[in-house]
């Protein structure tokens, strides 16, 4: 076996809870990132079938909830240890590097469609796709509205959201040292804002439409994660009786969700335009949040304690070496998860292109599909290699 794919397994292996990454954490942020290619691509016929479609919730509340992990994992140590002052600036340099991800991310993809409708003219409008219109008509307001976050148009609404979430964190990390129950009930409270009042930020100077993805709905799901990784709140217990009332949550869900069912039958539909707000996405409804717990806990059970049933099995079959090699790349794709989305987002856009010019056919949809697979894993194991800073002299 591979030394490096062999050394993912293990270190998977022993990951305890706190402190070093957990197989699962990194094999449903993998399979998220995955996903979130699939969506974002123009065209694509896998969208038909991500979990979007059958659910309330879909890959970003998987994201969102997984990242809470992640930060009590890589944020947690230092608040412990360094205290509260050296946490937050942590925190704060994390903020530093999501906000210019963010910045160079949208300036890649405008420059990226300004140059595809001029070398592409034939009727597709790239810029209009992304409704970028507004920032070109008039740069010199939009320039200042995108640096403050005060333009953010639909496609790129995601990294704000985390930057804005990363931001709380120190609030309720200070919080929790009081009462875990005063930080629940203040990101309760906050969730309810946005319920309520929609309470959101500016996503354009010109209207009142708030950020697709409202940071005060979706930190609600953001720090279950981060509580539950930090040990503030206990797992739950595996039992039978939850676990199917999971399983038929998720599936009384489904004529809710399915849109080949809910077009089909009236009451469906009808229930989805009257209860909107419940399984809202900007505002985080509280159908979504339900959806997505019960999910989660099916999968969870499902993975086994500390992911055993997803780990290869012992021996050297060709089935295991196979899955062997297979989780090490999804995991290590969940490990480096910033860059693997930024560069997601990127390409998104250019397989879109693909099948404008190649067509949609099963060749095609296959090609390009594994094409997007093959350079986001590149990307990971290339952002992971520059963090191992292999130039650095090893000390004997």
């Amino acid at each position: 076996m591979p030394r490096s794919a062999k050394q993912d397994i293990l270190t998977a292996k022993a990951a305890p809870l706190t402190g070093v990454r957990d197989p699962r954490l990194d094999f449903f942020r993998g399979i998220a990132m995955f996903i979130i290619l699939i969506a974002h691509t123009p065209g694509n016929w896998l969208t038909l079938w991500i979990p979007a479609r059958f659910g309330f919730s879909d890959a970003t509340e998987t994201f969102v909830f997984c990242s809470g992990m992640a930060s009590a994992i890589a944020f947690g140590k230092a608040f412990r240890d360094r205290g509260m002052a050296l946490g937050t600036a942590r925190v704060a340099f994390r903020c530093w590097q999501v906000y210019w991800a963010h910045i160079c991310l949208f300036f890649a993809i405008a420059a990226t469609m300004v140059a595809l409708n001029a070398a592409l003219p034939d009727g597709r409008n790239y810029i209009g796709q992304l409704n970028l219109f507004p920032f070109f008509k008039n740069p010199t307001e939009n320039l200042l509205g995108l640096l403050t976050l005060t333009y953010v148009p639909n496609y790129f609404d995601i990294l704000p959201m985390y930057l804005v979430i990363l931001a709380m964190m120190p609030l309720m990390v200070a919080l929790q040292r009081v009462h875990i129950g005063l930080m629940a009930a203040v990101s309760v409270a906050i969730w309810l804002s946005a319920q309520i009042w929609h309470f959101n930020l500016p996503a354009e100077p010109w209207s009142e439409r708030g950020w697709f993805f409202n940071p005060f709905g979706w930190q609600l799901v953001f720090f279950t994660g981060f509580s539950l990784m930090s040990g503030w709140i206990p797992a739950p217990p595996v039992d039978k009786r939850l676990f199917w009332t999971a399983v038929a949550i998720i599936v009384i869900t489904l004529p809710f969700a399915y849109f080949r069912l809910y077009n089909e039958f009236a009451f469906f539909k009808e229930w989805r335009k009257e209860w909107a707000f419940l399984i809202n996405k900007t505002d985080f409804g509280i159908l979504r949040y339900v959806h997505f717990l019960a999910t989660a806990y099916v999968a969870w059970v499902l993975v086994g304690p500390k992911g055993v049933n997803i780990l290869p099995p012992a021996g050297d079959g060709v089935m295991a070496r196979v899955w062997r090699r297979t989780l090490a790349i999804i995991m290590k794709v969940g490990q480096q998860s910033l860059a693997v989305f930024v560069a997601s987002m990127f390409l998104a856009r250019l397989l879109g292109v693909g099948f404008d010019l190649l067509g949609k056919s099963h060749l095609t949809m296959l090609l390009i599909n594994g094409v997007g697979f093959a350079l986001i894993i590149a990307v990971a194991y290339g952002a992971g290699w520059f963090k191992s800073q292999p130039w650095r002299v090893q000390k004997a």
